[in-house]
């Protein structure tokens, strides 16, 4: 996939695509064909600090850690990101999430990996 700004962490996306955060302040989502789906800056209106770890939760939701702003934000492919850590955090760079609604995010800047439980739908 040629023409990305910096690419730093990518993740398996439902159906086979794939979503990849760059240094210049974006993430961008891929089709299986490694064709652009969309960038999360534009579709949400959205400013990045620096984007770091990405992840895909299992209702098809895109989960962002901004190491610049020490947050991690979830993008839903329909409706408004969600702030899901706000506080805590001192260098998030990887995330990942179970699929039972856990969050994980590696802490650089505590050198440690802090879990979180989240629930964005009602069960």
């Amino acid at each position: 996939v040629p023409n990305l700004q910096g690419p730093r962490y990518v993740s398996p996306a439902p159906n086979g695509g794939f979503v990849v955060s760059e240094e210049c302040g974006d993430v961008k989502v891929f089709t299986s064909s490694r064709k652009l789906l969309c960038s999360l800056s534009s579709k949400y209106r959205h400013r990045f600090g620096n984007p770091a770890g990405v992840c895909v939760d299992v209702d098809g939701s895109i989960l962002v850690a901004d190491e610049q702003r020490r947050i991690v934000h979830l993008f839903p492919e329909h409706g408004a990101p969600v702030c899901l850590v706000s506080t805590g955090l001192r260098r998030p760079n990887g995330v990942a999430c179970s699929s039972f609604g856990h969050l994980f995010v590696a802490d650089a800047g505590e050198n440690c990996v802090k879990v979180f439980k989240y629930c964005v739908r009602p069960p």
